[in-house]
Formats: C-alpha cells, sequence, structure tokens
C-alpha cells in the first residue's frame, strides 16, 4: 500500500496539473466514487484544479468550485498521467482528461476517489495524527506521543490516528535504521532509543522521498523518480536475504496479521 513517500512522489510530479480545466471524465467502477456518475461530472467537469496537495496517505484535488477530490490508494492503487496513444493496457476505474492529457486512476478495487466539500475534508481527515515531517513535529512532539501508549512498536507506527503517513514497509524500515525491533513494548524503550527512533524517522522518510518511494510503475512516460527507492528497502519483503549491516538472515514474520521484516541479531 502506497506511504506517505508514495503520495508526497505523486503531489510534488502531479503539481503539473495545477491550474489545468478538467475536460471529461469517465468512471468505469461506480463504487470507487462516492455519488452517481452523472453528478460526479456535473460537479467536475469545467472545473480548474488550483491545488494537489497531500495529508497523510491521501491525495487532495481542489478545484476552483471548492470541491476537493479525495484520492486513497490503499492496496493495489496507482496513477498515471498520460494520453489515449500511451495508455498503460489496463482498465482505469475513474479517467479525469485535460483535453489530450489525462489522469488514470487504476486499481482502485478497494481504494476511492471521493467528491467532498472542503468543510467534509476537514470532518473525514480530523482523526489522522500529525505529519512526521512537519516543521512542528520535533523530538519532544514525538516522545509526548509515544509516552502515552502501551502497545508494540510497529502497530503504534501505523495507527493513522497517531502519526499519518507510515505504513508497514516504512515501520520496519525505520526500526532497522534505527536498530530497534518493531515487536519491542514502548514502555520499555529508553529515552535514548526515543530519540534514536525520531533520527531514523526522519532519516528514512526524507530517503524514501529523494528517491520516489517504491512504486514500481512511473506516473508519466519519461518519469525517472518514481519508484527509486524499491532497491533501497534494507528489510522490507526481504525475509531470508542476508541483513545489510550483519549479514545474518532478516527475518520475515506477522505481528497482529500484519507483516514485519527485521533482523534478529542486530536489532534490539
Amino acid at each position: 500500500m502506497p506511504e506517505l513517500p508514495e503520495m508526497e512522489t505523486y503531489r510534488r510530479l502531479l503539481q503539473q496539473i495545477n491550474g489545468l480545466t478538467i475536460t471529461d471524465t469517465h468512471v468505469e467502477r461506480e463504487k470507487t466514487i462516492n455519488t452517481p456518475p452523472e453528478r460526479f461530472a456535473q460537479i467536475v467537469v469545467g472545473n480548474k484544479i488550483t491545488l494537489v496537495d497531500r495529508r497523510g496517505k491521501h491525495i487532495l484535488f481542489h478545484l476552483e468550485n471548492h470541491y476537493v477530490l479525495l484520492l486513497h490508494l490503499m492496496l493495489g492503487g496507482f496513477l498515471y498521467l498520460g494520453t489515449t496513444e500511451d495508455r498503460l493496457e489496463r482498465t482505469a476505474q475513474v479517467t479525469l482528461s485535460f483535453g489530450s492529457r489525462i489522469l488514470y486512476f487504476h486499481g482502485l478495487r478497494l481504494g476511492y476517489l471521493h467528491l467532498l466539500t472542503t468543510a467534509q475534508i476537514d470532518e473525514r481527515l480530523s482523526e489522522l495524527g500529525p505529519e512526521p515531517l512537519a516543521p512542528t513535529f520535533t523530538l519532544s512532539h514525538f516522545s509526548s506521543l509515544l509516552s502515552g501508549k502501551r502497545g508494540i512498536l510497529k502497530t503504534t507506527l501505523v495507527d493513522q490516528h497517531w502519526l499519518a503517513g507510515i505504513g508497514n514497509c516504512y515501520s520496519d524500515e525505520i526500526c532497522f535504521h534505527a536498530g530497534i525491533l518493531p515487536t519491542r513494548r514502548i514502555p520499555d524503550l529508553t529515552s535514548e532509543e526515543v530519540a534514536q527512533l525520531f533520527r531514523s524517522l526522519q532519516a528514512v522518510l526524507k530517503e524514501a522521498l529523494q528517491f520516489g518511494g517504491y512504486m514500481d510503475t512511473p506516473l508519466y512516460r519519461g518519469d525517472g523518480l518514481t519508484g527509486g527507492f524499491d532497491d533501497r528497502c534494507r528489510v522490507y519483503d526481504r525475509g531470508g536475504e542476508p541483513c545489510p549491516r550483519c549479514k545474518h538472515a532478516i527475518v520475515g514474520d506477522k505481528l497482529s496479521s500484519r507483516k514485519v521484516f527485521y533482523c534478529s541479531h542486530c536489532q534490539n
């Protein structure tokens, strides 16, 4: 499932559609949207994109009529920006056309593209935790959030109500970078370990952003950024491979029905 670095990469690359007018739309799968396709088209078509924003794992397409398209890709979703000539040989659940350019929403069997008012958006996103890369998110803030938790580290890191944007992949990568097992209980962490976790969280997410996250499909033809972090993952989906730090085999396991990957030798 795309996480903060993947969605932020999309946000940055999609700045090229800011100011463009939606000239047409097509809905192949009605369950992907939250309103009848005819009304969806009536509200969306003819409006400019005024802002492409992100909150947690969501992308927000702000329209000039003050509606917002809220995208959550969930598992298997991805975007492609192209034309009818270079489109992918896959069904898109929704498309937004900007003249000859088309934004294809693929793989939204679990994901959605909901049309909401600004008030509805505020309500929908109100329960999300803070953004981990926001300038206001400090070690003090992070420590304060952790101080009230009693559970397992990985389970807490992926809780979107606690902190927005981190999922299975980056929770494991952060814990590996910090040298701390994702299975540790939070009350057992020392203040030094908490500080290291914060530094690792910042370092891993910033590196993932620098290399375009781990999505394996480019956003558009010639996109050389998207997916560059996939080969840089140290432990996620690397079960049985040698640890890049100590060469012991990486453990692949399940934790509360989630995949978890770590090195039992050099993470404590």
